[in-house]
């Protein structure tokens, strides 16, 4: 697979970016130069390239590009419409190709539903403020689908921190769970799920910063994960690894987890800032209470806006191998998520229970 990126474009808000005239993609670089100011135009224009090509090429839902921007997205619909496409094909996985008339349901630990209730409950709750029919069978289906030991057998493509560990996947659903709660909390159909979900979260080690950060990250919407003091714990992590120009690195955020080696056996980057660290650092502060004002996030903040690509995107080296590079795409979606999460673009719409 060759790792693509969007290829710039220089349409107004208006253009309408679809499966049909989407520019091809082009190689994930580092752009040779960075924007003078913060774009919300290319950085939509650029996550829409992505996950159109990728839906074209692929045509199938992946954590690294299509989840984060159905996760993302809703954030930038003020400047930029989306064509509907990339929900579509999520919407698909339920209505069509799971469905029990017409197509092939999932298997017992498919990861993949963990990755379209996530996508559709974070662009549900973003958009129409509620969930609809299809994301509750999502969600239901992810329950069913769950293994005995609370887990989903997730993809383990060697590439951190998305696709290496089923402890990132129990994480994310129960993430998602939680909330798809805070929108509907009569829904009950996950409390067996979650319950075994806990005990696997309970019973298999946390071996990075960043597995204790979607903990954190998880504990705010479900109760049972974490204690107040070893939620106030992972947030003292984060405070002491903000670099000095504001940003945090993937690479730091793995670097605890001794048995994690990047595929080319090169050495972690500890101190070099990314978007995704950033992104994700960004939404655990604002989760537990953080201000836009205070100095620590202004300085993340301002780290984010002044790294944009001028292709829109935040490019994002791979913590595991360098040949490829789809962690920009997730990386450019926690960028604008962070950014989201604290006041910068409109409408971080999850209340915390």
């Amino acid at each position: 697979m060759v790792a693509l990126a969007a290829a710039p474009t220089t349409g107004a808000a208006s253009d309408l970016l679809t499966l049909d005239n989407t520019p091809p993609s082009q190689p994930i670089e580092a752009a040779e130069t960075k924007l003078a100011e913060f774009s919300p135009l290319l950085a939509a224009n650029y996550l829409d390239i992505a996950s159109l090509n990728w839906q074209k090429q692929q045509n199938c839902v992946t954590c690294h590009t299509n989840m984060a921007y159905l996760m993302a997205r809703p954030a930038l619909e003020e400047v930029s419409k989306t064509s509907g496409e990339v929900r579509n094909l999520f919407k698909e996985y339920i209505t069509d190709r799971w469905n029990a008339d017409t197509g092939t349901p999932p298997k017992l630990g498919d990861y993949r539903t963990v990755v379209v209730a996530t996508g559709l409950v974070f662009h549900d709750v973003q958009t129409t403020g509620t969930l609809s029919d299809v994301t509750l069978q999502a969600l239901d289906l992810m329950w069913a689908t769950q293994r005995d030991d609370g887990g989903w057998t997730w993809a383990k493509c060697g590439w951190a921190p998305m696709e290496i560990d089923d402890h990132y996947g129990v994480t994310l659903a129960v993430l998602t769970a939680g909330i798809a709660s805070s929108t509907h909390p009569e829904n009950k159909s996950s409390d067996r799920g979650i319950k075994r979900a806990l005990e696997y979260l309970g019973s298999n080690p946390k071996p990075s910063l960043h597995h204790r950060v979607m903990l954190g990250w998880a504990s705010r919407y479900t109760e049972g994960i974490l204690t107040h003091k070893q939620q106030m714990a992972i947030v003292q992590e984060v405070l002491d690894t903000q670099l000095p120009d504001g940003g945090w690195s993937t690479g730091k955020m793995l670097s605890d987890w001794k048995e994690f080696k990047r595929k080319d056996q090169k050495p972690q980057v500890l101190t070099a800032s990314d978007g995704y660290a950033t992104g994700l650092a960004l939404i655990l502060l604002a989760e537990f209470g953080f201000a836009s004002d205070e100095p620590l996030i202004k300085n993340a903040i301002a780290w984010i806006k002044q790294n944009q690509d001028s292709d829109g995107k935040w490019f994002c080296p791979s913590p595991s191998k360098d040949s490829k590079q789809f962690f920009t795409n997730i990386g450019t979606a926690f960028s604008v998520l962070g950014l989201q999460a604290h006041g910068q673009l409109p409408g971080w719409p999850f209340p915390p229970r």
